[in-house]
């Protein structure tokens, strides 16, 4: 999506291009169809920790238009919001058309004009004017004055992010970091896991590990896929564990209780034991961890789910707690850009005002969300980057 403004030749003050027939698209997918808008940090400071080292670019970005303006916007519009898990924020509907339907009445009543079905097929800025010079697929000539680039990266390509944007900017002198597929899920070898699609976990944590040396640790929830693991912890670590299968293979390790220890875990299942002494294992089992686990904890640990509780052995409750502390995943890869949510990569941001969000080589473009290589987490912060910097752009182009 390109907006131009002050288009000379058609005579409007904001022109939106959108090369899909409709707009928001992949608005729509965000949060399983949800939309999760943002992430309710209002201090600045702790919203900015999210994005690691590219904090020190966006502070004057989110000095004019932050977390509590964001909710705020929608609010003020008649759409409701809530806080759920870990801070991120929803509509009270649960449908992101919800925020969908607000942006559109927003454009509207902002006289916003739109052309949709509107491939671009070059960007150029003239040498002598330093007028935007946009051209269609179908060969129609456009020139602003002024224009904000909102292109997206490569995640789902199907919703019309295929990188384009990159290109146009790397041709008029932009310095593009290589762009990857980031917060997507994992691929796993272990073929009990993908059996358990549609199962959540809250409340985990995930480390992994290359040559037995751990890496990185997350907590959170979980969710296993026919394919292997997904959810916001494993999305926050996809692309670290992407980088360190450069180097060689990774394994993760989940461990069900992360706020017990082995002791404290051994005794949870002791006295479950002997409370329901006369009970098979695997039904005593399920009181402890989802019934879906069941089967595949007790195979992993080679126990026999059909021995009754007081018989289970001392060495097999053991192994029991060492497994529920540590179950094992091997990574078989990630996932590509189709099911990516974000991706990495992007304009340098030495080259932006954050001020502004303009520009330093080209007067007058403006470059906005998933095209500048910031890295951010899942749970709204991808989309509060995209408000913001939208936001100041539009408020100074």
């Amino acid at each position: 999506m390109m907006a131009a403004g002050r288009a000379a030749e058609r005579g409007r003050s904001v022109l939106l291009i959108e090369k899909n027939p409709t707009l928001g698209k992949k608005l729509l997918l965000t949060g399983g169809g949800r939309c999760n808008l943002t992430n309710n940090k209002p201090e600045i400071h702790t919203m900015l920790a999210r994005y690691k080292s590219d904090d020190k670019f966006l502070f004057s970005a989110f000095s004019q238009f932050g977390v509590a303006d964001t909710i705020r916007f929608f609010n003020r519009r008649g759409m409701a919001t809530k806080e759920e898990a870990e801070g991120r924020v929803f509509p009270v509907s649960n449908k992101a058309q919800s925020v969908w339907d607000v942006l559109s009445r927003y454009i509207k009543e902002g006289g916003v004009q739109i052309q949709t079905s509107a491939a671009v097929a070059s960007f150029s800025v003239d040498a002598v004017t330093k007028h935007m010079i946009i051209r269609l697929t179908d060969e129609t000539k456009i020139i602003a004055g002024s224009c904000v680039v909102a292109t997206g990266g490569t995640s789902r390509p199907e919703t019309g992010s295929t990188g384009e944007g990159f290109l146009w900017l790397k041709k008029i002198g932009h310095t593009i970091a290589g762009s990857r597929s980031a917060l997507v899920p994992v691929a796993l070898k272990d073929s009990w896991a993908k059996k358990m699609g549609g199962v959540t976990l809250k409340d985990i944590k995930l480390t992994t590990f290359q040559d037995e040396q751990k890496q990185d640790v997350q907590k959170g929830k979980l969710l296993f896929t026919h394919f292997g693991i997904s959810g916001p912890t494993v999305l926050n670590m996809s692309k670290d564990i992407g980088e360190l299968m450069q180097y060689g293979e990774v394994n993760i390790e989940l461990d069900l209780f992360p706020k017990l220890d082995h002791g404290a875990l051994k005794q949870r299942l002791q006295t479950l034991l002997i409370t329901q002494s006369n009970k098979k294992l695997k039904n005593v089992f399920s009181e402890l961890i989802p019934a879906a686990l069941v089967a595949a904890i007790l195979k992993l640990a080679d126990v026999d789910g059909e021995t009754q509780s007081h018989s289970v052995s001392r060495e097999n409750r053991i192994k029991l707690v060492a497994l529920m502390k540590a179950v094992p995943f091997h990574v078989k890869g990630l996932l590509g850009a189709h099911k990516a949510v974000v991706s990495s990569g992007g304009v340098a941001l030495k080259e932006v005002d954050f001020k502004t969000m303009q520009s330093r080589l080209v007067p007058h473009l403006y470059i906005v969300g998933d095209v500048l290589n910031i890295d951010r987490p899942s749970g709204g912060y991808s989309l509060q980057l995209c408000w913001t910097t939208g936001f100041v752009a539009g408020s100074h182009c």
